[in-house]
């Protein structure tokens, strides 16, 4: 269901704007709606975290784990 509203918006604001609807081939108020529906979905998806994000947490340990060090070993026993 679409509802009217009405926006105060700088002139030079809405010009551009109106110029990039009509190159894109979209009407003003659909590239309105998609850029609204694009930041409430953006906000949702920061709030998720993937399972497999989730499992990795805690993986690599913190403060002084010296990963040059670790990276060193690794070539020393790979080409050894």
């Amino acid at each position: 269901m679409n509802t009217k509203l009405t926006l105060n918006i700088d002139k030079g604001v809405i010009d551009e704007a109106k110029n990039y609807a009509k190159t894109n081939h979209i009407s003003l108020s659909k590239l309105i709606e998609n850029y609204l529906n694009s930041l409430t979905k953006r906000s949702e998806k920061k709030s998720k975290v993937s399972p497999l994000v989730e499992s990795l947490t805690g993986v690599i340990p913190n403060g002084d784990y010296d990963d040059k060090k670790d990276y060193i070993d690794y070539l020393s026993e790979k080409y050894s």
